[in-house]
């Protein structure tokens, strides 16, 4: 554990939420007052009462693929687990997997749907040197619809050990989810409903969408000696032209841009590390801590987060170490529920 390590606490098991609530709008959302060091309550419905009109909603529309993917070995029957995590140029998919023995190139995995059923053959073709291996389906079909047909839903661990049940389809996906690519949803964005961003509207708050695809690096705990040497994981982001040109007219009118999810204050803040929001698409290693300067976010929607985490430096970078310290021994106080499917905070 980093030595100057910003937020740290200890959870108790029975906070950690095994399934969101029946009506998202019903989560607990924190209110917390930068300017004047303060912290409410209230609920998610009451979002829109915390907001002005001509503030601007960024959400990431990443949408996450069923790439968990279970099989069995064609040689040997041996179990086998892998997570899809993207494909190459020539239609090969990168994945990283698990079996008891050794793999080799040339082995072939047969991958079972959601009833356990044998379904599509995977040839395993050859191993990286950080440990993923490049395979390729025997039947050619996009990768997309193949992981639709059987794949799994790759809960967090701490979700029900990571076994999905049907719910998880639709509930592990935020309704304004549009751009495959992600391993992990944008869980500040699942409190987001239909209605909800309805009433938004109607009070002439603006919703903008950017694309973070969530990849297996967001999971990686801080074990470098200090924060500053963490190694941050790349991921791919996109801000479009229109996005950007409607947040800086949002900021000139004296609007604020409230982002939903660190992957949207990061998603912003790469494509403006030039001083200004511009069009951004590629990968960003962007790694948020003190003392960073926010260059678009004003403020934060977000779920409460592991500590020795990058998420939760991010949170303490943008909210301020000590308030952030304070809000997090509040919402041990008052039993917030926690992680994916728990409930938020909103940070001005």
């Amino acid at each position: 554990m980093p030595s100057e390590f910003l937020i740290d606490y200890t959870l108790p098991p029975e906070l950690i939420a095994q399934h969101p609530l029946r009506n998202r709008v019903d989560a607990r959302l924190m209110i917390v007052d930068r300017t004047s060091q303060t912290i409410d309550h209230a609920h998610i419905r009451d979002l829109p009462e915390f907001l002005r009109s001509g503030d601007r909603v960024v959400v990431n529309d990443t949408k996450v693929l069923p790439a968990q993917l279970i099989g069995r070995r064609v040689g040997t029957g041996g179990a086998w687990q892998g997570l899809y995590l993207g494909s190459t140029e020539d239609g090969h998919w990168r994945i990283v997997c698990k079996t008891r023995g050794k793999l080799k190139a040339g082995d072939a995995v047969m991958l079972e749907d959601r009833e356990g059923r044998p379904s599509e053959k995977l040839w395993l073709l050859e191993r990286s040197d950080d440990g993923q291996w490049l395979a390729h389906p025997e039947n050619d079909d996009d990768a997309e619809k193949i992981l639709l047909r059987i794949g799994r839903v790759p809960l967090p661990h701490y979700i029900r050990d990571g076994r999905m049940v049907d719910a998880d389809l639709t509930d592990y996906q935020t309704v304004f989810a549009r751009h495959a690519g992600a391993v992990a949803a944008p869980t500040a964005g699942l409190h987001l409903t239909k209605e909800l961003l309805r009433r938004m509207a109607e009070q002439r708050i603006d919703v903008s969408t950017i694309t973070l695809h969530v990849g297996l690096g967001t999971f990686r705990p801080i074990t470098a000696p200090t924060i500053a040497e963490h190694q941050m994981h790349a991921e791919w982001c996109e801000v479009c032209a229109a996005a950007a040109a409607d947040i800086s007219a949002t900021r000139a009118a004296g609007g604020r841009i409230i982002a939903v999810g660190t992957t949207s204050v990061r998603t912003l803040e790469s494509a403006a590390q030039g001083g200004t929001i511009e069009p951004f698409s590629g990968e960003t290693n962007l790694y948020i801590y003190p003392p960073y300067e926010f260059r678009v976010v004003d403020g934060l929607l977000t779920n409460f987060h592991f500590p020795r985490t990058t998420l939760l430096v991010l949170v303490a970078t943008f909210g301020g170490v000590e308030l952030m310290q304070r809000a997090y021994d509040e919402a041990l106080r008052q039993r917030y529920r926690f992680y994916s499917y728990g409930d938020a905070m909103l940070i001005l």
